[in-house]
């Protein structure tokens, strides 16, 4: 059985819609980032990078979301979750989701988590000021060139679509205008009313 390794708003939430999509066997431990508890000794030796999810299986340790996603896609899912059989909608998904990791996910960090890049306090106002246009900008490129409709690849359900409603959801505390978003509004709805993300928001409260 997996475990994963997960918190409360946090990225975590796009792996564990994905499990209950798939109906993985798997426990779910919840950390408390409030209490610091991803810094203590026992989460450091499962994974030292400090951060969620992590995911242990019965081979090894597996962190970074867009590697977790593809993981339980290919264990456990339909050949659909990563792009059938054609090795260009699977480069594709790669494509979105290092996206999603690389860029959009990074700009929602510099709100919340910017002592990350500098220790200067007009420096981290100055990072905070720039998530709400910085954002709006990412998933604009998203909502205008990415997204396919009605899911992110098109007819598909995908490892992509997890992992959209999830940073989306930060977008609101980001302080984006999302009523500029009409195609991911759809979407966040459209992925809400799956009993799979009903599931996981229900794990991670």
């Amino acid at each position: 059985m997996l475990k994963i390794f997960a918190a409360p708003k946090s990225v975590a939430l796009a792996s564990v819609i994905l499990l209950e999509e798939v109906k993985a066997d798997y426990e779910a431990v919840i950390l408390d980032f409030s209490r610091n508890e991803q810094r203590e000794p026992t989460y450091q030796a499962i994974n030292p990078k400090g951060r969620v999810p992590a995911v242990l299986t019965e081979d090894g340790i597996l962190t970074e979301t867009p590697a977790i996603l593809l993981y339980i896609a290919q264990r456990f899912g339909p050949d659909t979750l990563t792009g059938g059989q054609s090795a260009f909608v699977f480069a594709k998904i790669q494509e979105f989701n290092s996206y999603l990791a690389s860029t959009v996910h990074v700009a929602h960090a510099h709100r919340l988590r910017g002592s990350r890049w500098t220790d200067d306090p007009q420096a981290l106002e100055a990072l905070r000021k720039k998530v709400p246009e910085s954002m709006l900008q990412a998933v604009s490129l998203i909502e205008d060139d990415l997204f396919q409709g009605p899911f992110v690849m098109g007819e598909d359900y995908t490892i992509c679509d997890p992992y959209l409603f999830t940073i989306c959801s930060w977008l609101k505390g980001d302080g984006v205008d999302t009523s500029r978003l009409p195609g991911i509004l759809a979407h966040r709805d459209r992925i809400l009313e799956r009993p799979a993300t009903q599931a996981a928001l229900s794990r991670l409260q």
